[in-house]
């Protein structure tokens, strides 16, 4: 069966729309295929996908045969009407503008250019000065080598191999938890750039006519980014850069070597590149960065996106005229005009240091809150807080000026092991978090996983829909040997500073009064042994209709509530957050979500505890004001939000 559509797709399939697009086909049995123009393409290669070109308001048709070929076309079709499909979430890069991409010279300069730079594609705004970290590693050159028909297996299997191998890094990458959200959706693309069998099974075809394995992935590459060099769009043109830095890297792996290690460039330096993978970029220590200077590129590439979502100035596209710059000791590069100026002289640097503590002290004026204690008109102060993951996020949350934690996922701990963590372990995690932050508060939430996202040592069913199945308190409460440990964990800890433990998807004050009955055994047992340990204040996530509808009941039984808005508004909503065919109606500003939220903090406040929120609306500028005036004292979110939620309070406050 079959059906068209008109893509709504903002800008269309590009990479990461693409490869979210494929990872859904994926999910159904069904053979699937999209045509655009009578050209068909199987809708699980993301390669073949975004060499179809497929545009916003282009018509396409979905094309299916099996089992559940109806369920994958509804749901395929969903996702490509949505305009928000394929999107990050928090630290999501926009596309770029329209105009962006053009060389600079055809684009009116916004900072200190001047005649005698080298010019270059303006990727990513700011100026930057610095010392030249050149990374131009050898170039990988193709023998043509012939083989001999009894080594066509051995280089088939070696070529595996080394396509697993960077299967295998990528994923190392992916799991690192100082990764970028937006980074990570770049790393996710490449690797389904390595495993498509566009590229890997074109290599493996030409090793099978005989031909060595690293000619044989350079000639794959090489047709595939010529494929994408050819069309008309910018951003696929840019997908060229991908393909060629994924054959590198397998490349690479065939050959035993890896590419220069970033790890040792010095802070404040300026990145010089003829050509440089987003995927080594993305894993360099990009705080050290300065600016980025590259050969090949423009401001569609992903090596430019992650410049954007790090706030790196970048000059891109500069072509061989890069290679000018090996020698020199110093570097100035404009990120608004495309100019580029080696070694510098006086009054270039001049202007480019006037530009530089020009844009300074606008962040200043906003770093300014760093340190502020916002509070209400009446004087009541309120908690801005920073939601983390793991302890390598602490740094970033407290130079953002955090007023402690309002929200630590435990899951991560556990996901990074192929074992679950013991309590020694997890103690040391949540004391090191308290002491981090003491004496600010720090709520740490209990492990809230399920079918949706597994770790080692528990068998999930297989549920139709795990966000409505064996999840967070509930699966704890039915694995008290893997709930204990963690309690245990928790009243150790508490020792070492303002320790809070929040229950997630509680329905019912039964699954609070369980919970406490744990606790108080717990303590018992640690008392026994002669661990130190202190109680902590117990509190609930709202997060489920039940929750908000028995809230003063909860209440009573708790000390404080954090509203969690990504999942209370897909429950409100009976929309799964994750399935782009709903997306729209995932919004918490719909009026039956801020019903909740308001029923919720009347309940808390009626009680006398704490009322806080700890989902990513907490961030929101232009709701901050109307989740204040219900009552709430505490706004937990990403640190990049901090400052300027610190601002908003404030402004807020003064107005009042």
């Amino acid at each position: 069966m079959e059906r068209s559509t008109i893509v709504r797709v903002h800008d269309g399939l590009h990479a990461r729309p693409a490869t979210r697009f494929v990872k859904l086909a994926k999910s159904f049995e069904s053979d699937i295929e999209l045509v655009k123009d009578d050209r068909s393409v199987s809708a699980k290669s993301s390669v073949k996908l975004m060499l179809l070109g497929v545009k916003e308001n282009e018509e396409i048709t979905v094309r299916a045969t099996g089992a559940d070929a109806i369920e994958a076309i509804e749901a395929l079709i969903g996702y490509l009407e949505n305009p928000h499909a394929g999107i990050e979430d928090d630290g999501a890069v926009q596309p770029p503008k329209p105009d962006a991409g053009k060389p600079a010279a055809n684009r009116p300069a916004h900072g200190p250019a001047a005649d005698g730079a080298l010019r270059g594609v303006a990727a990513s705004e700011g100026v930057a000065v610095g010392p030249v970290y050149g990374f131009f590693p050898a170039e990988i050159k193709h023998e043509n080598r012939p083989l001999a028909a009894n080594a066509i297996a051995d280089e088939v299997l070696r070529l595996k191999q080394a396509i697993a191998t960077v299967q295998k890094r990528m994923d190392a990458s992916l799991s690192e938890a100082g990764l970028a959200d937006s980074d990570r959706g770049i790393v996710a693309a490449l690797k389904d750039i390595a495993n498509d069998d566009e590229l890997t099974g074109g290599a493996i075809a030409i090793v099978e006519g005989g031909i060595d394995a690293v000619s044989a992935v350079i000639g794959a590459t090489s047709k595939i980014a010529s494929d994408f060099a050819t069309m008309d769009d910018p951003y696929l043109n840019a997908r060229a850069d991908d393909v060629n830095a994924v054959g590198r890297q397998i490349c690479l792996a065939l050959l035993g070597q890896e590419d220069v290690n970033l790890d040792t460039i010095a802070e404040g330096s300026i990145l010089v590149a003829e050509d440089i993978g987003a995927w080594d970029l993305a894993r360099a220590p990009l705080k050290r960065i300065a600016g980025v200077i590259c050969g090949h590129g423009g401001a569609t590439s992903h090596v430019a996106i992650i410049a954007r979502a790090h706030g790196i100035p970048a000059v891109l596209g500069l072509g061989r005229a890069v290679l000018d710059l090996k020698d020199a000791r110093t570097v100035a590069l404009d990120g608004d005009s495309g100019a580029v100026f080696a070694d510098p002289d006086t009054a270039v640097a001049d202007r480019f240091q006037a530009a530089i503590a020009k844009a300074e002290a606008e962040k200043r004026a906003l770093t300014a809150y760093k340190d502020v204690t916002p509070r209400r008109a009446d004087g009541t102060v309120i908690d801005i807080a920073a939601n983390i993951g793991s302890l390598e996020e602490i740094a970033a949350a407290k130079e953002a000026g955090a007023m402690g934690v309002g929200l630590f996922r435990t899951e991560l701990l556990f996901m990074r092991h192929i074992h679950l963590p013991s309590e020694d372990l997890q103690a040391e995690t949540y004391s090191s978090l308290a002491k981090a932050f003491a004496p600010h508060t720090v709520i740490v939430r209990t492990l809230d996983i399920g079918g949706d996202k597994p770790i080692a040592g528990v068998d999930f069913p297989d549920e139709e829909n795990p966000f409505l199945g064996w999840r967070g308190i509930r699966m704890c409460l039915d694995r008290p040997d893997i709930f204990k440990p963690q309690l245990r964990a928790l009243l150790r800890a508490a020792v070492h500073g303002n320790i809070k433990v929040m229950l997630p998807m509680i329905s019912g004050v039964g699954e609070v009064q369980a919970t406490k009955a744990l606790i108080e055994e717990c303590a018992g047992e640690l008392a026994a042994a002669g661990t130190p340990f202190a109680h902590f204040d117990l509190g609930v996530m709202i997060e489920t209709p039940a929750a908000v509808l028995t809230a003063p009941a909860l209440a009573r039984e708790v000390a404080f509530f954090s509203i969690g808005t990504n999942d209370l508004t897909q429950y409100i909503m009976a929309a799964d957050r994750l399935n782009p065919t709903v997306a729209k109606l995932n919004d918490v500003t719909h009026p039956a979500v801020m019903a909740a939220i308001e029923l919720t903090a009347k309940a808390g406040v009626d009680a006398g505890i704490m009322v806080g929120m700890c989902g990513e609306a907490a961030g929101r500028p232009d709701l901050i004001p109307a989740f204040i005036a219900m009552g709430l004292t505490e706004l937990s979110m990403s640190p990049s939000s901090i400052q300027r939620a610190k601002k908003c309070v404030l402004d807020g406050s003064k107005n009042a």
